[in-house]
């Protein structure tokens, strides 16, 4: 009879137990399923067996259908009868959420169609409503927890209120969700610290929004906060900046969307790689509730600066006696080539025996030990003396070892990480094909100087060559395209948009010239000082250098005759610029001779994705720019 008792309500219950809606108001239902895990116990509260049981339910807004595994547990008779509820997946590249805020408190009665919770993942915020009656019994994940994994234990329900006292948390159902952050070490050695979550039940505190580090550009994963513009305790007004995020392009400005006030900062300035989603800062709609929310979040979730870490070798040596019984072969030609006391090397080796890597160590320690005392003796000079207990064999090595600088770790930034990390691919899945041709540039510098001389216009030769680059992507359309990917053929574009190479501080940036066929050279030349001096300043908008279709790099001002460029992704081409040269050559005079003549030549070579360009495609932009810079005046027309 028990054990009948107890499967009728899992079979009764098997239809449907929990489901999720999206926060929308037009959306669509599809299916999901999840499974249910049950034991069965007897009469006298020893475990019967397991089975699965399907459960279906609905996602509402999703666009596929996605399988969500919630865990659910019957226990047996001798405890009371309870319902352990999992992390559901919600979408189907869910592996973990955030419990954004819980609606149902411990003790509350649950209907059919309450909501329990919000949970936020990885494509937009559901609720997490109950198709069962009950009870919560007891929340396992609090409130602003993050990262939590699909299938972890985050409440427990029971279809009695008097078993709400007596439910037992299963093992491992309490475990707090944890951050890892990374800490550099002296040394190539790396360590992982693991720092604990929020400890506040933020279920007691006053109304509060956890804002978390925003996605500011389609590639970005993680960013460094590099100034908060507002403090704690600061009002807040819709469009204020609250802080600058130095993403993998640029340093945006973080604005508000809300009024209210800072409460809490959770990751201070000069903050390096924050996780896209973690919270970064607590705000609150009333004044009086600062102090209590500042009190109540804890400084667990703040990352430390990276700052350079200078290393200095400190190896500790000490000349010790060792006993050894043999030594191999390449271990005694390093010994008698260095001059080393074999009794000083301790053996690592079977039987006592000194290796190749025991006597290497002991040449390491004594190089560092040599450069400290070295560096030592300059810092505080002494009077000399005469050592009585030199390491064996230093005089040795000082004369055929060399020493060991000292040297210090500069941080990357954010956008450098990612330069090299897409040049990297680029390089490695882009078949580069590379065409050079020299060309004449004494037509441009005379057209140059006549806008200078006649019409007081100041242009530079590279807004020239950007114009004569556009006019050609124009005259060939076939050059001015890109790869696609996932269709795998060539994508041919409408607009000319040139990407100009730009040095900062922070790395090379990528300011784009729209529609530069269209535009005059004087346009040209206006927009390009524009985006270069907000590009190093690092005032750049998404959309000034997110795209374009054709990328140029001149390293004219540069003793840079040529050079070979790496291709953009997912542009197809890249134009390397190099210096003007003036060369001797064969000129035809006006009477038909030729003579010998001093000409200005540029070399030009194109970088281009094979899959996109072949040889005629290449040569025929090529001849393009050719002419257009043999008549420059070509670019009025």
């Amino acid at each position: 009879m028990a054990l009948s008792r107890l499967r009728n309500p899992v079979i009764s219950r098997a239809p449907s137990l929990l489901r999720a809606r999206l926060f929308s108001s037009t959306c669509r239902s599809l299916p999901r399923s999840s499974r249910v895990l049950s034991s069965f116990a007897d009469v006298e509260g020893t475990l019967s067996r397991t089975t699965s049981v399907p459960v279906f339910g609905r996602l509402h807004g999703h666009s596929s259908k996605t399988k969500s595994r919630i865990g659910v547990r019957y226990f047996s008779s001798a405890d009371p009868l309870q319902t352990v509820v999992g992390m559901p997946a919600l979408s189907p590249t869910m592996s973990q959420g955030n419990i954004a805020k819980w609606r149902k408190k411990e003790g509350d009665k649950i209907n059919v169609g309450d909501v329990l919770c919000d949970i936020e993942t990885d494509k937009a915020t559901l609720e997490f409503e109950s198709l069962e009656e009950g009870f919560l019994a007891k929340i396992l994940v609090p409130e602003g927890s993050k990262d939590v994994p699909v299938g972890q234990p985050i409440a427990i329900t029971v279809e009695d209120p008097d078993d709400i006292k007596n439910v037992s948390v299963p093992a491992g159902g309490g475990a707090e969700v944890k951050e890892e952050t990374s800490e550099k070490r002296i040394g190539n050695e790396e360590k992982k610290q693991q720092t604990s979550s929020l400890k506040t039940n933020t279920a007691e505190l006053p109304p509060h929004f956890v804002l978390g580090m925003p996605a500011l550009s389609p590639t970005m994963s993680q960013g460094n906060i590099a100034k908060w513009r507002k403090q704690e305790g600061d009002k807040i007004e819709v469009g204020d900046v609250l802080c600058e995020i130095e993403t993998d392009k640029a340093t945006l400005e973080f604005e508000s969307l809300e009024e209210g006030f800072l409460a809490k900062i959770l990751v201070p300035d000069g903050s390096k790689d924050v996780p896209v989603g973690q919270p970064i800062a607590v705000t609150v709609e009333d004044p009086n509730d600062i102090e209590s929310v500042k009190t109540s979040f804890s400084g667990d979730r703040m990352l430390q600066e990276d700052k350079p870490v200078r290393h200095d070798p400190t190896p500790k040596t000490k000349a010790q006696k060792t006993s050894f019984s043999r030594i191999s072969p390449s271990a005694k030609l390093l010994i008698l080539e260095h001059g080393l006391d074999a009794s000083s090397i301790p053996p690592s080796g079977p039987r006592g025996t000194i290796l190749k890597g025991d006597v290497l160590a002991a040449i390491k320690s004594v190089i560092g030990s040599s450069k400290i005392s070295s560096s030592k003796e300059k810092q505080t000079p002494s009077p000399p003396v005469k050592s009585q207990t030199a390491s064996p064999g230093l005089s040795g090595l000082k004369s055929t070892l060399p020493q060991a600088d000292a040297y210090e770790d500069l941080p990357n930034s954010q956008i450098r990480k990612v330069i090299a990390t897409r040049l990297l691919e680029s390089k490695q899945s882009t078949p580069h094909l590379y065409l050079s041709s020299d060309v004449i540039l004494d037509p441009l510098l005379s057209f140059r100087k006549e806008l200078k001389e006649n019409f007081d216009v100041k242009v530079s030769v590279n807004d020239i060559v950007i114009k004569v680059v556009a006019t050609a992507l124009r005259n060939v359309p076939e050059a001015n395209a890109y790869w696609d990917v996932k269709k795998g053929e060539a994508v041919f574009s409408d607009a000319v948009d040139i990407s100009i190479a730009v040095a900062t501080d922070k790395g090379l940036m990528t300011p784009i010239i729209r529609n530069a066929d269209q535009k005059s050279i004087s346009a040209i030349s206006l927009e390009v000082k524009e985006l270069a001096e907000r590009a190093r300043a690092g005032k750049l908008k998404p959309n000034e250098f997110q795209g374009g279709t054709f990328s140029i790099s001149n390293l004219g001002m540069f003793p840079v005759d040529h050079f070979c460029a790496i291709i953009n992704p997912p542009q197809a081409g890249i134009l390397a610029v190099g210096r003007g040269n003036q060369v001797v050559e064969p000129v035809v005079g006006a009477d038909g001779i030729e003579k010998p003549g001093i000409v200005t030549k540029m070399s030009l070579t194109l970088s281009a994705d094979h899959r996109v360009f072949d040889g005629h495609v290449g040569g025929a932009f090529l001849a393009a720019l050719r002419s257009n810079f043999s008549d420059i005046r070509r670019l009025l027309l």
